[in-house]
């Protein structure tokens, strides 16, 4: 809160227009920098003293024009937090409800991921640890079952769900073993990760 905006300050408080105008002065700046939802300007706005009804009136306008758009928005961050941060649907899903993404814009947004899309980047994901992590000794139990685990709990904390990890895990290790041997069992919950 600035000087001009406080009432004890000895200075005029603002008008509406002034309100509304320094609204829409931080609501565009904060647009150029990056995309935003609706619920994340209003909260910004919000923090930034400005009234409810001034911001709910500004961000009315701005959605009106289409400089605020959350389907696009949520578009967007999938298809980018998807292919750029190897996210799953599931994480996906929780960070657009954290920025205030409808369920019916979050859900368009989220079917654009295809099962054969979440495997393939949980495939790659995986593949990629597991060359990072060095060599694993595939014959050892407890050097199996621990390499094992931490490739499924990196995939379940991407969003990944854990049958498709598991799956996914036991294809790319076979694979770098040069033999389909046995892994830990599908089991393994959540709460072992």
């Amino acid at each position: 809160m600035t000087d001009d905006d406080n009432p004890g300050s000895g200075r005029p408080a603002r008008s509406p227009e002034e309100w509304h105008n320094h609204a829409r002065t931080l609501s565009l700046r904060w647009l150029g920098a990056r995309s935003h939802t609706r619920a994340e300007l209003r909260e910004k706005l919000i923090r930034k003293g400005i009234p409810e009804t001034v911001a709910n009136s500004v961000l009315e306008r701005l959605v009106n024009a289409k400089l605020i758009d959350d389907a696009e928005f949520a578009a967007t961050w999938v298809r980018s937090r998807h292919t750029h941060n190897g996210r799953g649907r599931k994480a996906l899903a929780m960070e657009l409800r954290r920025k205030g993404v409808s369920d019916p814009d979050a859900a368009q947004a989220l079917s654009s991921i295809t099962d054969d899309d979440e495997r393939s980047r949980a495939y790659a994901l995986t593949a990629q640890k597991l060359e990072r992590s060095g060599r694993t000794n595939w014959a050892v139990p407890a050097e199996r079952q621990s390499a094992t685990r931490k490739l499924v709990g990196m995939l379940a904390r991407r969003g990944y769900a854990p049958s498709l990890a598991y799956s996914v895990v036991k294809q790319v290790v076979a694979e770098s073993a040069g033999a389909d041997i046995e892994l830990p069992g599908e089991e393994t919950s959540e709460s072992d990760i």
